[in-house]
């Protein structure tokens, strides 16, 4: 991967294919590797940029605290800077939050808009979610992200058969910085652009995940809130759906991609 650096740290990237430009953001805790099996499906027509998200992967790992709107502008620099825009942003979990403060912060850097197990907002309301929310600040700021990812693994990947696919999952959890995924997981807690997504005029596609932790009603709440934004579900997939079911999630993501005027 290559690095440039843009504004307080030095961001890792990699680019393949050409073609209109897409970016694909990952998830808290995770990195560019886990879109391992999408650029491959994209690059024959598509400039293709992965990126690891500040505090994450092999991008710089500063002090917090982080916040949503600076992820999203650590991308609209490395943009900016690469040429890459208006991009297709496609943005998984935490990385569709940032494709969220993206949109309403920088439109003019989003040609369209993929959300996949993800929300304008995470702000806790009943119990049962900050007991769920405090649960994980816990672990993470006493036992730190490996302890975290044994936890999610068996969630994520509960078949006999993906065995691989939860080992993995821990080890590469194992790698994180703990301060850094700390500070990163306390940017998410309580953060919204729910009030502003009404703006968006992009083409929107939400993809959700039949068992994903929030359910599709969690999704089909807020759709109506973006202007045509349409939603596709993905049958029998948990939260990690572009590593769990690569073939259907490729499917529903080269088709709405595909289905846009190219520039």
């Amino acid at each position: 991967m290559a690095s440039v650096h843009l504004g307080d740290i030095d961001t890792s990237y990699e680019l393949n294919g050409a073609g209109d430009p897409v970016v694909l953001i990952h998830g808290l805790g995770s990195s560019a590797r886990d879109w391992e099996q999408q650029v491959p499906a994209l690059a024959d027509r598509y400039r293709v940029l992965t990126y690891d998200v500040r505090g994450h992967g092999r991008t710089s790992k500063p002090r917090g605290p982080y916040s949503v709107a600076q992820f999203a502008n650590d991308l609209a620099l490395l943009l900016e800077r690469l040429d890459h825009r208006p991009a297709h942003v496609v943005g998984i979990s935490m990385g569709g939050m940032i494709a969220f403060q993206l949109a309403v912060d920088r439109s003019d850097l989003v040609r369209s808009l993929v959300i996949l197990n993800s929300g304008p907002a995470l702000v806790p309301s009943t119990l049962a979610e900050h007991l769920a929310v405090w649960s994980r600040i816990a672990i993470a700021k006493v036992r730190g992200p490996g302890a975290m990812g044994g936890v999610l693994a068996p969630r994520l990947f509960p078949s006999p058969d993906q065995e691989p696919l939860r080992r993995q999952f821990v080890e590469r959890w194992a790698e994180n910085d703990q301060a850094a995924y700390y500070s990163a997981l306390r940017a998410i807690i309580g953060w919204s652009v729910r009030d502003r997504i009404g703006g968006i005029r992009c083409p929107v596609l939400v993809v959700a995940a039949e068992h994903d932790y929030t359910p599709v009603s969690a999704k089909e709440a807020y759709l109506p809130l973006i202007p045509g934004a349409k939603l596709e579900v993905i049958a029998d997939s948990r939260h990690a759906t572009p590593v769990e079911r690569p073939e259907a999630f490729n499917a529903v993501l080269r088709d709405f991609l595909d289905a846009q005027p190219s520039r």
